[in-house]
Order: structure tokens, then C-alpha cells, then sequence
């Protein structure tokens, strides 16, 4: 009987530090045959932050407790909502786990009211083989299910056998593991897109010789910074793999410091931010521009605004407004994402691009026309958003090998303005002008006199929001 009681007393001295920061504790199902689930902690101090966390196992199995569980009291005492996910193996269908843990984080955001959640502040953990369905959810889904950030630890990444943990490969992708199409698009670090993908930070070992470094986690964080978006790496010299929230781990309290120092400087709009949708061309894209979530115009924008604003960039390099264009915009995936964010706030710099011989000469009489059709589609929305266009900025447009496909800036101020101004007056929408904000004769500008350094995007970022966040 008193081995019992000092037992029963050990237990309980061990469960009071995991809930002395929770609030609230439930688990919810995720699958209606209720095999995928996840425990849901909601912190005393709810800053409204949430991580939905996929424990690893190699895709056959789950390490629920040093990759799950025994994370609780580091999150919650931090404000943060936890969430460890039991999600169901592939068993040769690689879209149910996938499927579970896109659930789970929309499940996240669509109970915000409920569970004191941002659901602009929604991230995404994963170990091993659950950080390769974390990066799967964070470069493959749609914006509703989408996290906002991600946390990998030790990750297979790569989907091809000589580069990956055969067993995640061979589980994950069944019978069609030695499908080629089909291994490079789960191999995530092929599928990190500019605007799309989530900032994230990895985690491991160098001497983790079952994940290989190289070939996974070294391979995702070299994709993410070529294109610009915000990615943190962190190596430590051993310990191998699987090492979780174990004290065991030599870097054990230096991972947990490298990691809250990244969450601090993780920075996220209100949950009532107003959302801005900056749809243009490469300028709004920030072509040119290093880290791209950091320097170009929309990610300035946001700087300047504040998180009282929800600012996202969807500008796509060499786009037009013209449906009849060498690259429509309309026709690109970010359109049809613009839309899905369901903004209220719209800023559309578009026309550059259209100034070319190619575009502006065969079909200059559409551009109205087609500048009015996207107008409709945002008034469309169920948001109702305003609308502000802007003129493009001046330049002294030779980019292009060919004469046909050279910018034209004489074209942009005699003819593409005065189109937009005449579209701009007939639905009553404010125009911002951006022709002048840019100078020519300094460091405003890159090298192709085209598009603008990151002083330059600044400029433009400073006219934006001067005009829409006046009261």
C-alpha cells in the first residue's frame, strides 16, 4: 500500500510541471473513424500563437512523448496553444497523413474564437518523418490549411531513395516510390514557392547519419533562401537523430534557446488585421531583391503598417494586365490565391510589362477592358475590398534581349497612365501615383534601370501606406 501511494505521488509530482501553464486541456478528433486526433493545450496566458506538432516515426509509427507530449510545458508557459497530432500512417496513400495534418491546422484556425487562437499565427511542427509531412502541408496546400510558419527538426525532406530515410520513402509513397514525377514533387525543397511558403527554422545534427543533413534538411534551407524567403538553420556537431525534447541531447537548452529566440522575432498581424493583397509584376514581386519576405515592396509595406495590418505579396515577375498578353496575370495561380485570401485592401500595380511591342501594340485597345474585368472579380468578393491603383514607376526600360520584348517608357506615361487614370475615374478608385517616387540617378535603382533596389521598394512601400492608412 505505501509503495503504492509513493508511486501515485511520484506521478502526480511528475504531471503538475506539464500543466502548470495549461488552462485546458481536450482532445479532438480529426477522422471520423476517430483514428486521427490531436490533445489540444491551451496556455493560462494565451498569446494567440499556435503550433499543430506531427511527431515522427519514420511513417510506420509516432514518438508521441519526446516529439510530442514533453513539449507542452516549453510552449505553454509561453503563451503558446499545442497541439500534438497523432495523424494516421500512409499505409500506401500518401494523402491521408497528409490529409489529417492539413485538417488539423485549419481545424486550428477555424476554432480561433474558441481556442483564443490567431489564426494569422498558425504553425506547424515536425520531427523526421513528421517533419516531412509538416514541409508536405507548408509547400503542397491550400491557403485555408497553409500554416504560417514551420519548426522542423532533423527532417527528411527528400522523397529520392539515394538522398532520404528509406523507410519514410518507402512508406510514404507505397507502390509508387519509384515514381520520378512523383518523388520530386514530395522532395519539398523542389516545391518552395516566393509568397507561399511559410518562413521557417530546421534544427539538427551534423552527425545525423539516418536523415542525412545534406540531402534533406541543408537541401530545403538552400531552396528557401534562393528564392527569398525567411529560413533559420541551426547544426549542432552531435547527438545523431531522434533527440526531441530529450535533456540527454548535449544542445539541449542551446536548441531551446536558439528556438525561442526565432519565435520572439516571429512576428504576426493581429487577428482582426486588415488584409492588404499587393497584386503587380516582378516589382511587386521584388525581383532582384535578396529575402524577398523581408526587402520587397509588400514586406516593407508591412513594416511600415504595423500588424494591424495582414500584408501579403502576390506579385508574379513579367505579368500583365492584358488577358492577351505574352504572361497574363489573370491566368497565374497567385489571382486566383489573391482572391481565396478574400482581402480589404487591394493595391494593383500592374502595366509595365505591358508597354512591350509585343503586348501594347497588338492589343493596347483591351487594356481598359481587362483592368475592369479584375475590378469586378475583387468587387465580387465577399469582403468588398477597396481598391487602389497604382501607376507604374519610371524607368529607363531596356530589360529584355529583343527590341519586341523591351519596356517601354514613354509607352508607360503617354498611354498605359492615362488608361489607368480614365479606368481609375470611371469606378471612382484613389490611384497612387508611383511614377515619380523612384529616382533614376541613385541607389533606388538595380543595375537594369527596371526594377528598384531595396531603397527603391522602400519608397514604394512609404507611398502605399501614406494613402491607405489614412483615416
Amino acid at each position: 500500500m505505501k509503495r503504492y501511494l509513493f508511486s501515485t505521488i511520484l506521478v502526480a509530482l511528475a504531471v503538475m510541471p506539464l500543466m502548470a501553464q495549461v488552462a485546458k486541456s481536450f482532445k479532438v478528433n480529426i477522422s471520423d473513424d476517430g483514428e486521427a486526433w490531436m490533445q489540444v493545450y491551451m496556455p493560462k496566458n494565451p498569446t494567440g500563437r499556435a503550433i499543430v506538432d506531427c511527431p515522427g516515426g519514420g511513417y510506420s509509427g509516432l514518438a508521441m512523448d519526446h516529439e510530442g507530449y514533453d513539449w507542452v510545458p516549453y510552449f505553454t508557459e509561453r503563451g503558446i496553444t499545442f497541439a500534438v497530432l497523432k495523424y494516421r500512417m500512409p499505409k500506401g496513400d500518401r494523402t491521408i497523413p497528409m490529409g489529417d495534418a492539413q485538417a488539423a491546422v485549419k481545424m486550428m484556425r477555424d476554432s480561433a474564437d474558441v481556442w483564443k487562437v490567431n489564426p494569422n499565427d498558425v504553425g506547424i511542427m515536425g520531427f523526421s518523418a513528421g517533419g516531412h509531412l509538416a514541409s508536405t502541408v507548408a509547400t503542397h496546400s491550400p491557403l485555408a490549411s497553409r500554416p504560417n510558419f514551420q519548426i522542423l527538426f532533423y527532417p527528411v525532406i527528400s522523397m529520392q531513395e539515394n538522398e532520404t530515410h528509406k523507410g519514410s520513402w518507402s512508406n510514404f509513397l507505397g507502390k509508387d516510390k519509384n515514381d520520378e514525377k512523383l518523388c520530386k514533387e514530395f522532395s519539398n525543397y523542389t516545391q518552395i514557392r516566393r509568397h507561399e511558403t511559410p518562413p521557417a527554422i530546421i534544427l539538427m545534427s551534423q552527425d545525423d547519419f539516418l536523415v542525412p543533413t545534406l540531402t534533406n534538411g541543408i537541401l530545403y534551407y538552400s531552396a528557401m533562401t534562393k528564392v527569398g524567403v525567411a529560413c533559420t538553420m541551426h547544426i549542432y556537431p552531435i547527438a545523431g537523430h531522434g533527440w526531441g525534447y530529450r535533456e540527454s541531447f548535449p544542445y539541449h537548452y542551446n536548441m531551446l534557446n536558439d528556438l525561442s529566440t526565432w519565435l520572439s522575432m516571429l512576428d504576426a498581424p493581429k487577428k482582426d488585421a486588415v488584409k492588404v493583397a499587393c497584386i503587380g509584376n516582378s516589382i511587386t514581386d521584388g525581383h532582384g531583391i535578396r529575402v524577398v519576405d523581408a526587402d520587397s515592396y509588400p514586406a516593407q509595406l508591412q513594416k511600415i503598417l504595423g500588424n494591424g495590418y495582414y500584408v501579403r505579396n502576390y506579385g508574379v515577375s513579367g505579368r500583365t494586365m492584358l488577358n492577351n498578353g505574352n504572361r497574363p496575370y489573370m491566368k497565374e495561380k497567385a489571382w486566383k490565391e489573391a482572391q481565396e485570401f478574400n482581402p480589404d485592401v487591394v493595391v494593383i500595380k500592374l502595366g509595365t510589362n505591358d508597354s512591350k511591342p509585343l503586348n501594347w501594340d497588338a492589343h493596347s485597345k483591351e487594356f481598359a477592358a481587362d483592368m475592369q474585368q479584375m475590378i469586378d472579380a475583387l468587387n465580387a468578393l465577399p469582403s468588398k475590398p477597396k481598391i487602389y491603383l497604382c501607376t507604374p514607376i519610371a524607368g529607363n526600360h531596356q530589360a529584355g534581349n529583343q527590341p519586341d520584348n523591351q519596356c517601354r517608357d514613354n509607352i508607360i506615361r503617354e498611354e498605359v497612365i492615362p488608361q489607368i487614370l480614365k479606368v481609375a475615374k470611371k469606378n471612382k478608385l484613389e490611384v497612387i501615383d508611383l511614377y515619380p517616387v523612384v529616382n533614376l540617378d541613385n541607389k533606388d535603382m538595380q543595375r537594369d534601370m527596371l526594377h528598384p533596389t531595396e531603397a527603391g521598394a522602400k519608397k514604394i512601400a512609404k507611398a502605399v501606406a501614406e494613402v491607405i492608412s489614412k483615416k
